[in-house]
């Protein structure tokens, strides 16, 4: 019998719960999960997991079988775990909505970064842009990064680059890291040329990565690109959602001011990657090697999130914290997160509708389940579950957040101040526009960022006067107030 996951945490019972424990635990389950009490799309994937462990343990004979595996095989560490605050633990009795925050944070165990561990194997594709555009200084610094990449791989990597312009070729088809002489031959090969399809270079790059997808590596495909692609960002979209599905991530970055940074959002966004300013063609050589990095300390990969808020409960947004800030679609579900480190903690805050309510005591809020694959182990599917509970009170008494969520709130407040002065100068509100960077301006300097406030202030004199921003601007503010949402890392979570 696969012994895999664990059945009683699913169920949200102790492993010496009754049966009429267990019976229960599934009829509260049901009440608040099932299809048909439930509508959102994460209660209805959840119910299927309580269900499948209820089939289990909820007949006497399977789960005394299930049990007898359980005790024949080593208990595994837990190799993450999750932690879930809410801004608020007690709720005034309202007759309107209310918001509520939680801060998810996915820890890996400590002493899996402290001992000794299998080496972590990639299976990377890199994608890159060589259009005329790239000619010069980012064409070179592109080499060099590339270049860097394959001497810091061993012969137990697999590697494959393909260089695209408005078409693609397949620079080093994937395979073992091993005459890295003739790699960098390749590599220093590529010419500027022709215009930017990304469609080609993307397609042919998830093709080399798929010659050695396995569960037993981290399969990645990273994207950098200085221009925007015409007429195939939607079949690019789709080929990322193949992608996910078959555990592919993507990792976008942006160089210059002319590429479409929506779409390389939703691109990476789709298959739990990150996408990336890069603002200087120096600046190309670090973020590469710095996410070749992060690859290589995976714990899990294709870690995933699934959020079953409670039926009257309305899940508003989800944004990744740390590592690489970023905004999440909240469907479909699961969402991806992408990867976890052995020293690093994966952090996000989850906005929730609380409904009216007039009456007190606790209630339950909504059902977290993370999963991912665990590489040291050669281990599908490790889950983690939490259900958040809160108290509802007529004359609570006051409760400040807590200061990390505190801390997110008032950053995120910055990220949103730009995408709304965005909003208004696309309605034409010029003035709206204008007012709402000059209160960033304020704000980021109040908060010590001087570099970010002076750059705001220029846009807002811009738009003033031109009614249009400029594209380093737009981009420079949005990803440097969305960088500012990195929570401050634990000391000791780093080594």
């Amino acid at each position: 019998m696969d012994v895999s996951r664990n059945l009683y945490a699913i169920l949200g019972v102790p492993s010496d719960a009754t049966q009429d424990d267990i019976r229960e635990a599934y009829r509260l389950a049901a009440r608040r999960f099932h299809p048909d009490a439930n509508p959102n799309e994460g209660a209805d994937l959840q119910f299927r997991d309580i269900a499948a462990a209820y089939e289990i343990l909820g007949n006497p004979q399977q789960r005394y079988a299930y049990d007898e595996a359980l005790r024949a095989v080593e208990a595994p560490p837990a190799y993450f775990s999750v932690r879930v605050t809410p801004s608020r633990r007690v709720l005034s009795t309202l007759d309107e909505p209310q918001v509520l925050y939680l801060l998810l944070e996915i820890a890996p165990l400590r002493e899996l970064a402290r001992q000794k561990r299998p080496e972590v194997r990639l299976n990377l594709t890199l994608v890159l842009d060589h259009s005329k555009s790239m000619k010069g200084l980012r064409l070179d610094k592109l080499k060099i990064a590339a270049i860097q990449i394959i001497e810091n791989l061993n012969s137990q990597d697999r590697l494959s680059i393909v260089s695209f312009s408005d078409r693609a070729d397949v620079l080093i088809p994937a395979g073992a890291v091993e005459d890295k002489t003739a790699l960098r031959a390749q590599v220093n090969m590529i010419r500027a040329d022709g215009g930017t399809e990304i469609y080609h270079g993307l397609r042919a790059g998830i093709d080399e990565c798929r010659k050695y997808l396995s569960d037993r590596y981290v399969n990645h495909v990273i994207l950098l690109t200085d221009g925007r692609t015409f007429g195939d960002e939607e079949r690019c979209l789709e080929l990322a959602e193949k992608a996910a599905a078959e555990g592919i991530g993507i990792s976008a970055m942006g160089i210059g001011e002319e590429w479409n940074d929506e779409f390389l959002d939703a691109l990476a966004s789709r298959t739990g990657g990150t996408s990336t300013y890069v603002n200087s063609p120096t600046a190309v050589v670090r973020f590469l090697n710095e996410r070749v990095r992060s690859l290589g300390d995976t714990l899990a990969e294709r870690l995933k999130l699934s959020v079953a808020p409670d039926a009257d409960v309305v899940l508003e947004s989800v944004f990744k914290l740390q590592p690489n800030p970023q905004p999440l679609d909240i469907t479909p579900q699961p969402i991806p997160l992408g990867l976890l480190e052995f020293n690093r903690t994966l952090t996000c805050l989850i906005q929730l509708q609380m409904p009216p309510s007039t009456r007190t005591g606790f209630r339950t809020v909504a059902r977290l389940d993370v999963s991912g694959n665990i590489l040291m182990a050669e281990r599908q599917g490790y889950k983690a579950v939490s259900d958040i509970s809160v108290e509802i009170a007529e004359n609570p008494p006051p409760e400040d957040p807590p200061p990390a969520i505190l801390d997110s709130l008032g950053k995120l407040t910055l990220y949103r101040i730009q995408e709304k002065a965005q909003q208004s100068l696309a309605q034409g509100n010029v003035v709206e526009a204008t007012r709402r960077l000059e209160n960033l301006a304020t704000r980021l300097l109040a908060s010590g960022q001087d570099e970010l406030a002076q750059m705001a202030i220029i846009e807002a004199r811009r738009v003033a006067s031109t009614s249009v921003l400029s594209e380093e601007g737009r981009k420079t503010l949005k990803f440097g107030t969305r960088m500012l949402l990195a929570l401050p890392e634990p000391e000791g979570d780093r080594e």
